[in-house]
């Protein structure tokens, strides 16, 4: 047993840390003053798990010279760095996370409720005690502030529950121990994923950099910084994703097993190696196919293959004909979901594929796996959302064949500049029309009716049919932009009654087109384009159902909730079969590593209800019983 003052003692002298392959802190702040209420009221608030070792450096985050005896916490991270951040009003060391969930709780002396303060309903109320300066400052000043006539009637009830919770700190944490030189990290992270199997559980990588870390630590840095690069530049990616890349390279192989055998030195090299195949496929993405953000980088697990292709052939393309095959294949990967299943299989077959076969080998494998046939066919742009693997394939045909900007007729794979420059998301047909119309939702989010355009050309536009605006192009002069865009000029077409046959003939012209791309290069022939990058703006029509789920995400955030995927495109792991469009998806749980997947659509199938059910999925078809759902679950974590 262990009081809680001596454990933050250990937390400030640094004898209890985190174990290295621990994850951030995640709790929010109901489930932070459900805490101390809990204590409060002298409930039970379950044991520590503590794992006794002479650490190495790179076993404990945020040292880097440790030596001796130290206990590391493996379960109670969320609830001892809560205790912390209240009573010491600031973050330990080791913390990873946001703070705001731990910092400005307060207690009302009169009904002894804890609420984070709020200025409009405790600002000039000497009742709500800022809980974190009674712990570091004592009951002494308090004492002074309720001996006044207005309070004193009230003093000794008042100091005798601020006593009570001054006292919380002499509570005591049962500690179970797990000590012995048997016990390594390998087997600890064991026991931690057996302890936290309803929990926080570690994935396969986690536990591959755990062992990393332990060996040598500045490699996890490395890692963490070039990530943050990445990121910095529009791309974002996991520590499992870039972990995968090294493997192939380390290993040739999938599993991360395989890195146990190879020493940090050459998994060094390997990881400095990789990042330059990463960096080489990332200009080149981007270069040559416009895919020059995270929105639209589609097929992110075809980059491992295309990082050992590199790496067998002394880190460059065999020929122009080898690098316009490997992009082939990269589209085609990304447009068929080639690694949205068994991730580590596929990669296995594809690296097996690649060393005996080459490029060729890969394009004759995923050929095989689509029935022989790669073609792209106008049913196949017949998706919705920005979500669905055709937007990016729209934006990157709008990036490659020069198609012009509607209003000035600039090729928008030309480099772009002044503030209504941006590239935005334009719907041909306006929502607002297509609803009034009677057209369905999931009809105007069609991506046959989106194409790409500077903010300066939507905004002429505006709301505007297109019989009335393509009109007025034609008489600037504009029809080959109209072309550039496969907008079909049968002015027929044009009618907001005809709609869907305009989405239907514009996605005869699209698939065309792509295939004629795709055919390039194939055969070679493609042009080799220098796409400069260009500042995307995203969709400035939102309608009110994404308005209102804009307004529910903020609402979350409140609850400690993280920022989903919008427009999220699910496919079953196993049979990658489409499942659901989600207007937002949590696929960590609402806060991340806890609870299951959750997913909201307003429109969902009822014939998929089955599968996502058995995934473990969590399914809302209205924001108001998510967030209805969210806040139940928040009065049960604070106890209120």
């Amino acid at each position: 047993m262990s009081q809680i003052q001596a454990l933050l003692s250990q937390i400030d002298s640094k004898t209890i840390l985190l174990p290295e392959f621990q994850r951030g802190y995640v709790w929010n702040r109901d489930q932070v003053r459900g805490l101390l209420r809990s204590l409060y009221l002298e409930y039970p608030v379950g044991s520590l798990l503590v794992w006794e070792t002479v650490a190495k450096p790179g076993e404990i985050r945020g040292v880097s010279e440790v030596g001796g005896n130290r206990t590391l916490l493996l379960d109670g991270q969320q609830r001892l760095t809560s205790l912390y951040g209240v009573m010491r009003g600031k973050a330990p060391e080791f913390f990873e996370g946001d703070s705001k969930a731990f910092l400005g709780l307060r207690f009302n002396v009169e009904d002894e409720s804890f609420e984070f303060y709020q200025s409009a309903k405790m600002k000039g109320d000497a009742r709500w005690i800022d809980v974190t300066r009674l712990f570091k400052d004592g009951i002494e000043p308090f004492i002074a502030m309720f001996s006044t006539d207005e309070y004193g009637s009230q003093l000794s009830k008042y100091i005798t529950r601020l006593s009570k919770l001054q006292h919380i700190q002499s509570r005591e944490f049962h500690l179970e121990k797990i000590v012995g030189e048997d016990k390594t990290s390998d087997v600890v992270v064991d026991i931690f994923n057996r302890v936290n199997s309803s929990g926080t559980k570690l994935s396969k990588g986690d536990i591959a950099l755990a062992k990393i870390a332990a060996q040598a630590p500045q490699l996890r840095n490395q890692m963490r910084s070039q990530l943050r690069i990445w990121h910095d530049n529009g791309f974002d990616f996991s520590f499992d994703w870039m972990l995968r890349n090294v493997n192939a390279v380390a290993t040739e192989k999938s599993l991360f097993i395989h890195l146990d055998g190879i020493s940090m030195k050459d998994f060094e090299i390997a990881l400095k190696k990789s990042i330059k195949y990463v960096d080489q496929m990332l200009n080149l993405i981007s270069g040559r196919l416009g895919l020059d953000h995270d929105q639209v980088f589609m097929g992110r697990f075809a980059l491992p293959v295309l990082s050992l292709h590199l790496h067998t052939s002394q880190g460059k393309f065999l020929s122009k004909a080898d690098q316009d095959k490997a992009l082939y294949w990269y589209i085609h990967a990304g447009l068929w979901g080639r690694f949205a299943g068994s991730t580590e299989s596929m990669l296995s077959a594809d690296y097996e594929t690649l060393k005996k076969e080459g490029i060729d080998g890969l394009i004759k494998s995923i050929t095989q796996a689509r029935g022989g046939n790669l073609g792209i066919s106008p049913n196949d742009f017949k998706v919705n959302t920005m979500g669905s693997r055709f937007y990016p394939m729209l934006y990157l045909m709008t990036r490659v064949t020069q198609a012009q900007d509607l209003y000035s007729g600039l090729a928008l794979h030309k480099a772009m500049l002044g503030k209504l420059s941006s590239l935005q998301v334009h719907h041909i047909f306006p929502k607002k029309v297509l609803k009034d119309y009677g057209y369905q939702r999931r009809e105007s989010n069609a991506v046959a009716n989106f194409c790409f355009l500077t903010q300066e050309s939507n905004l002429y536009i505006s709301k505007r049919e297109p019989k009335d605006y393509f009109k007025e192009l034609i008489k600037l002069g504009r029809q080959d932009a109209l072309e550039s865009q496969w907008i079909p000029l049968d002015k027929k077409l044009w009618e907001i009654e005809n709609y869907r046959e305009f989405l239907d003939a514009r996605r005869e012209l699209l698939a065309e087109a792509s295939n004629t791309f795709l055919d390039s290069l194939l055969k070679g022939k493609a042009k080799e384009l220098e796409l400069p990058r260009i500042t995307f703006a995203g969709d400035p029509d939102e309608d009110e159902r994404e308005l209102e789920i804009d307004s529910l995400i903020k609402e979350l955030e409140e609850f400690g909730v993280v920022k989903p995927l919008r427009n999220y495109e699910l496919v079953h792991p196993e049979t990658n079969e489409f499942l659901a469009t989600a207007e937002a998806y949590w696929p960590d749980g609402l806060q991340p590593g806890i609870g299951s997947p959750v997913l909201l659509e307003f429109e969902l199938e009822e014939k998929y209800l089955d599968d996502l059910n058995q995934l473990g999925i969590k399914v809302f078809e209205n924001p108001k019983a998510l967030l209805k759902y969210v806040r139940r679950e928040a009065q049960l974590s604070s106890g209120s």
